[in-house]
């Protein structure tokens, strides 16, 4: 069955697609995604995939529109090609964070992100903890949104004392995948009760729960400007809190975020490497990756074979 799995990676994370790839043991197919002089994107497949099973693996992370068209052309070039199925395995969906109307005149960019991956050809979805579930219900094809949640409580568990931990939410928005992860860990949760006073910027208000004397976990989809989870850890120090991890899936990062993250009473912030890490991040003295290649690379394996993805997580 391997033999039929074609793995094609874009540009956005190379690394990770050759992590997958290794678990697997399915080498990369030979494909060529490059620019123009005016950066057009131009992709050429060039190994035969007729009639074959493709995971075309790519994040829409920086520069997103870039690398959006990078997998929408890859996915046109592969049903040209005739594959027989297309998955599109995109560790981050970017737009995520554009799920509904905001206000007036605004647009719900991740219904429009899903209609053109759809539209392009692919016939199936693979992510990882999307920013909303209902995006799920965006597209008209089948869309697996695995958790990192087992990879993280995995690390969790060979690094830390967990009888004296406590999971905790930094906004009630976050609340249901806190306490997935406190459920797994059998710890107690607590949330952080903010107030956004415009885009980008937060304020602590307070904090739902006891969390004096205890070794605190942040748990969040995505980490952008660093902002949040600064304010919620020194927060949770002011309320007792004896020190505050963090652990993130997505690390976006964008701006200075690194740089406030280094200099913040965050013991340390663990990502997933579902967005290639910077050169920034990698040499960060409290951030740290962990790998969801074998996740990714198992949910590759048991769409192929037609079993269950679901019981992954149970």
């Amino acid at each position: 069955m391997k033999s039929a799995i074609k793995l094609v990676a874009g540009n956005s994370n190379r690394a990770l697609a050759e992590a997958i790839g290794a678990y697997l043991e399915v080498p990369l197919a030979k494909a060529q995604v490059r620019r123009f002089a005016d950066m057009e994107v131009f992709v050429e497949i060039q190994e035969n995939v007729r009639g074959q099973d493709v995971y075309v693996i790519q994040s829409t992370s920086f520069p997103a529109n870039d690398h959006l068209m990078e997998l929408l052309i890859i996915i046109d070039a592969l049903r040209r090609a005739s594959a027989r199925r297309i998955t599109a395995v995109l560790p981050y969906f970017g737009y995520a964070r554009q799920d509904r109307k905001a206000g007036p005149r605004t647009p719900i960019s991740a219904k429009l992100v899903a209609n053109l991956i759809t539209e392009a050809g692919a016939d199936r979805v693979l992510t990882i903890d999307l920013h909303a579930g209902q995006i799920q219900g965006f597209f008209d094809i089948p869309t697996d949104n695995l958790f990192a949640a087992p990879v993280m409580v995995r690390d969790v568990k060979e690094r830390m004392d967990l009888k004296n931990t406590m999971v905790v939410s930094p906004d009630v928005g976050g609340v249901v995948r806190a306490r997935a992860l406190a459920k797994r860990i059998d710890a107690p949760l607590a949330i952080v009760d903010k107030r956004r006073e415009r885009a980008g910027e937060s304020e602590v208000m307070n904090i739902i729960g006891d969390v004096t004397g205890r070794t605190c976990i942040l748990v969040d989809d995505i980490v952008d400007s660093g902002g949040t989870l600064c304010n919620a850890a020194d927060a949770l120090l002011a309320h007792g809190a004896k020190e505050v991890y963090a652990y993130i899936t997505h690390g976006v990062l964008s701006g200075g975020a690194v740089a406030r993250i280094a200099a913040s009473k965050l013991k340390q912030l663990v990502l997933t490497d579902s967005i290639q890490p910077t050169e920034a991040v990698k040499v960060a003295r409290n951030i740290r990756v962990i790998s969801v290649a074998s996740l990714l690379g198992e949910a590759i394996q048991r769409t192929a074979m037609e079993e269950s993805v679901s019981s992954l997580f149970d």
